[in-house]
């Protein structure tokens, strides 16, 4: 348990802090994006990163939110580089606004961590008829990456340095439906229990980045050249960044050649008390009536961040790649987070909801 803080491999444990595991680190020159950046583990990630020279484009829904967390950071560290763009992800309007309009930026982009989420709350759907928890957690950070996955590529080309995707995910990822993911009942409110979806969208979480890792690590291998690249390939509406193929005449093809160092891991942050709990009003009250005793069974903010920062910014992370992390560590998801199949098949039905029909 955390608060033993026992050290595993990395030489950190649950009790070590985002400063700490990035301590020593320099990551002047790196630009990075961190949804849900104006409160909680993605404020800490964005105070942190900031700290080590990155310079953090903070994704948020609340603009105001957002630039006064950049101007308290600003009063601690002068020479920090934050920009506020909004982003709301249960939006897929939303998504490609924002994505458009960074990729049109010039900005590189180094490390993309998908951290925003909510928790718990009563069945709602998005403004795109998607049930809310899905749509926010999963789906919206699904698009996201699609629409930004070729700059990232560009930048992992051009600077001759590895390009991070973070996924946060969550202990509660085991804590889902019996079959895993409820393709056929997504935005069912019979069906629906606010608990188990929440596991829904964090095992979604995990499946996606597990796919997405399988995706980049593609080469091919083959004893023949006679192969077109389809350049008009899409996902979510743009081009595909992993290259598909209309003619192959070969005798052994085991991969697809991407030839860029992209990688993606996803993560559990521990039990940490932030605004994520505001829509379960239990778990709120037994914060506000036992919360000197929870301080011994949750991280606070500081430690929460630390395996986030760790994962995008630590050498000892360089090429580990569909890797899941928990108190800085590498760590053991469940049997479902850990079945191809069921990855391969979110992957098709998140793009059959986000590709514009």
């Amino acid at each position: 348990m955390w608060i033993f803080g026992v050290k595993g491999p990395s030489g950190f444990s649950a009790s070590s802090t985002a400063e700490e595991v990035t301590q020593g680190i320099d990551g002047t020159g790196l630009t990075a994006i961190v949804t849900g950046a104006s409160s909680g583990i993605g404020e800490e990630t964005t105070r942190i990163l900031a700290l080590r020279g990155v310079h953090v484009v903070m994704a948020v829904r609340n603009v105001e939110a957002g630039r006064n967390v950049r101007e308290t950071i600003l009063k601690e560290n002068p020479s920090a580089k934050i920009d506020v763009m909004e982003l709301d992800l249960s939006s897929m309007a939303s998504a490609r606004k924002f994505a458009s309009e960074y990729n049109s930026s010039g900005l590189p982009l180094n490390l993309l961590i998908n951290n925003a989420g909510i928790m718990a709350t009563p069945f709602m759907l998005s403004e795109d008829g998607i049930e809310l928890q899905f749509a926010t957690n999963h789906l919206g950070h699904f698009l996201l990456t699609s629409l930004l996955l070729e700059t990232m590529k560009n930048t992992a080309r051009q600077s001759n340095r590895e390009v991070r995707i973070i996924n946060v995910s969550s202990m509660a990822h085991r804590w889902t439906y019996s079959e895993g993911i409820q393709f056929d009942e997504i935005s069912s409110e019979p069906s629906y229990n606010t608990t188990l979806a929440y596991g829904q969208s964090k095992l979604s979480n995990i499946l996606h980045t597990n796919e997405l890792a399988r995706c980049l690590k593609l080469k091919l291998r083959t004893g023949s050249r006679n192969v077109t690249p389809i350049s008009d390939a899409k996902i979510g509406g743009v081009p595909h960044s992993l290259h598909s193929y209309r003619k192959v005449t070969v005798t052994n093809i085991q991969f697809l050649e991407d030839g860029v160092d992209v990688t993606a891991n996803s993560l559990h942050p521990g039990a940490v008390g932030t605004k994520i709990l505001r829509h379960n009003s239990f778990l709120n009250g037994v914060g506000n009536v036992i919360g000197i005793f929870l301080r011994y069974l949750v991280k606070n903010v500081q430690q929460g961040a630390a395996t986030t920062c760790y994962v995008a910014l630590h050498p000892q992370v360089k090429g580990v790649s569909g890797e899941y992390f928990s108190d800085s560590n590498i760590a053991q998801p469940s049997v479902k987070a850990k079945d191809a199949a069921l990855a391969k098949k979110l992957w098709d039905f998140s793009l059959s909801l986000t590709t514009p029909k």
